[in-house]
């Protein structure tokens, strides 16, 4: 899937621009993702497409 964190599942969020005119349009806010290689099992490794605050609270172990 698109724009969502392969560890916690966090995606987008949506919700609506709103001009000086009070005209409303759509709009998504996307995860801040970064593709990182991740330690699997002793030998192997895999790259995911990890959310940044994942990165920061240690979630995962860079390869």
């Amino acid at each position: 899937m698109a724009q969502v964190c392969e560890i916690c599942g966090k995606g987008p969020q949506f919700g609506n621009n709103i001009s000086h005119a009070h005209n409303v349009t759509r709009r998504r806010w996307n995860v801040n993702l970064r593709p990182v290689k991740v330690k699997v099992g002793p030998t192997a490794n895999k790259r995911v497409r990890v959310c940044t605050s994942c990165i920061k609270s240690g979630k995962i172990t860079k390869a």
